[in-house]
């Protein structure tokens, strides 16, 4: 498969979506469509599996492969990135349109936040270029305890 292209401002997730497939001799089919739209339509990050439970109550016909490999070839065009957060599950987030965020990540029930610090962006570019490093990419997640479980925690 060829690297995902660089999408031009004004194109829409389907016309990217359709012109990967096309560029990789791959149609663009109803289940594909449906899947993109029901990915599109989370708020946040998803897993194959909460996806898959998502596209079955709309079409039962579509099996859980078909899932995993269309969020694979979302996440290859640049449409989804696949994040893994304290419980090693895989699950994907919208990545077109999507202003750059780092992410904070509740160890006691896993809830997590997206969080967006220019101030934190201006410290690592800062960093990377005292060491010489021309940035391509970064993520950077925070683990600790969100206050409703800090306060399970004390009850306890």
């Amino acid at each position: 498969m060829s690297a995902a292209q660089h999408p031009t401002p004004r194109q829409t997730p389907h016309e990217v979506f359709a012109g990967y497939l096309a560029a990789n001799s791959l149609k663009i089919t109803p289940q594909r469509r449906l899947i993109l739209d029901i990915f599109l339509g989370e708020p946040g990050h998803v897993s194959s599996e909460e996806l898959y439970a998502k596209v079955k109550r709309r079409d039962p016909a579509i099996g859980q492969a078909t899932v995993y490999r269309t969020l694979k070839l979302l996440a290859e065009c640049g449409l989804a990135q696949a994040v893994s957060f304290a419980d090693s599950i895989t699950r994907y987030e919208p990545h077109f349109g999507v202003e750059h965020h780092d992410h904070l990540i509740c160890e006691g029930c896993g809830r997590t936040i997206e969080i967006v610090d220019p101030v934190i962006e201006r410290r690592q570019e800062e960093l990377a270029g005292r060491y010489g490093f021309s940035l391509a990419r970064h993520k950077m997640d925070l683990y600790g305890l969100c206050p409703d479980c800090r306060t399970d925690v004390k009850k306890a």
